[in-house]
């Protein structure tokens, strides 16, 4: 049975927990999917135990240069986090939320 990150981060004791957080804030920035797992203190195979997948789709997830939104969306989520996509220009920044919504309406269709 798949476990949510939030059960699975319970587990953490508030010093691993602030141990995670200070990593995932000392390795802001720019990071690979891979590199951002390891700083959340996760496993392949915890990791896809959440998605519902094997380890395996989870690597190749991992080494992909291309992918779905949904896909990325899935896995930034099975860690306990939320995907923005944002366009940068000079003049500032602009989040595009289309694939927000279509995630709300795909979620929608599951839950009627």
């Amino acid at each position: 049975m798949a476990h949510k990150w939030r059960e699975i981060r319970g587990s953490f004791s508030p010093k691993e927990e602030a141990e995670i957080e200070q990593r995932v804030k000392d390795a802001a920035g720019v990071m690979t999917l891979y590199q951002l797992r390891e700083a959340r203190s996760l496993t392949q195979v915890s990791l896809a135990k959440v998605l519902q997948v094997n380890q395996g789709a989870v690597s190749r997830m991992e080494k992909r240069t291309d992918m779905y939104v949904s896909t990325l969306r899935s896995y930034i989520q099975a860690m306990g986090g939320h995907l923005q996509v944002k366009a940068i220009f000079p003049e500032g920044e602009v989040e595009i939320e289309q694939f927000e919504s279509l995630a709300e309406s795909q979620q929608e269709q599951l839950t009627t």
